[in-house]
């Protein structure tokens, strides 16, 4: 079998060698999910919140067709900036590292990439899923198959408020995915608390998700775990708030054409200017968010016996 090119950096190898606790976090954030200045500050602040709650940060990229575990600061610092940097997902991850390119990783790429270094928490700010109209689009984000597939626990504020929930939902069920709420009995949807929809499962402590992990693994069942953590209330645009503006930005994503791996980036970026900046500010709250608990995650599986 041939070797991943993957370079570990030293904080993060040096973890993995003491069996200490690492959180894995995505860099599309960076290239097509925020603003700059504000992307490379969010990451930064993402990796001190994993520090700040007992584990090692691990930011992925691809860079010249080597996966990155783990950036240094002038790789981010270029990253925020960088033009043509891909948006690699499974189906292109391969395509960039062949050809030498420069990418930066979606939730399944990240899942993928985690894995071969041997970090099972994930922290992100909301997954992708079953887009609205996919009667017409057949446009489902790989993410959800990477889920059902890949041995990563992936903590988020929920599946991103533009997508067809009720349908994200059950697409997971059916392909096997755990699906835990912290803390709450309804399912998070990223800038909001409440989807309206009910949890599928639900459990209040970062011990009793490495406990659902633990057992996953001793049933020898494939694939990851989602954690769907909801942004803290002072943060949080509620629901029946944010729902005329995403129709709105839907709407104009159509008429302009908008369509595959373009949509979830203009979508954003359109929240962006509909709520006068607040979509990024709540965006900041729940990645942080989500990092801490999954630093908090890893801790306790490394207390658990697992790497």
């Amino acid at each position: 079998m041939l070797h991943a090119p993957i370079d570990l950096a030293p904080e993060v190898r040096a973890a993995r060698e003491a069996g200490a606790p690492v959180v894995a976090l995505e860099s599309t954030i960076v290239t097509h999910g925020m603003p700059h200045p504000q992307n490379v500050a969010t990451a930064r602040a993402v990796e001190a919140e994993v520090r700040r709650n007992g584990a090692v940060p691990a930011t992925i990229a691809v860079v010249a067709g080597r996966l990155r575990i783990g950036l240094p600061d002038e790789v981010l610092d270029w990253l925020g900036t960088a033009p043509d940097v891909l948006k690699l997902s499974r189906a292109d991850l391969p395509y960039a590292v062949a050809a030498g390119k420069h990418g930066s990783t979606t939730v399944a790429a990240t899942m993928i990439c985690a894995h071969l270094a041997g970090i099972r928490v994930f922290a992100t700010g909301g997954i992708g899923g079953v887009h609205r109209g996919v009667e017409a689009t057949l446009d489902i984000s790989a993410d959800l198959d990477e889920l059902a597939r890949t041995p990563v626990a992936v903590v988020c504020a929920g599946a991103k408020a533009i997508l067809d929930l009720p349908r994200t939902l059950e697409y997971l069920e059916t392909r096997g995915v755990p699906v835990v709420a912290y803390g709450t009995d309804r399912f998070p949807a990223f800038w909001s608390r409440d989807s309206g929809l009910p949890a599928p499962l639900r459990l209040d402590t970062p011990e009793a998700l490495a406990a659902l992990i633990r057992a996953k693994d001793a049933l020898g069942l494939a694939g990851g775990v989602l954690v769907a953590n909801p942004v803290p209330e002072a943060d949080e645009i509620p629901a029946a708030e944010i729902a005329p503006r995403i129709e709105a930005a839907l709407a104009q994503a159509r008429e302009a054409g908008i369509a595959a791996k373009a949509v979830t980036p203009f979508l954003l970026a359109r929240m962006l200017e509909l709520t006068g900046g607040r979509s990024l500010a709540t965006n900041i709250a729940l990645v942080r968010n989500n990092a801490a608990l999954a630093a908090r995650m890893a801790v306790a599986l490394r207390q658990a016996g697992l790497p």
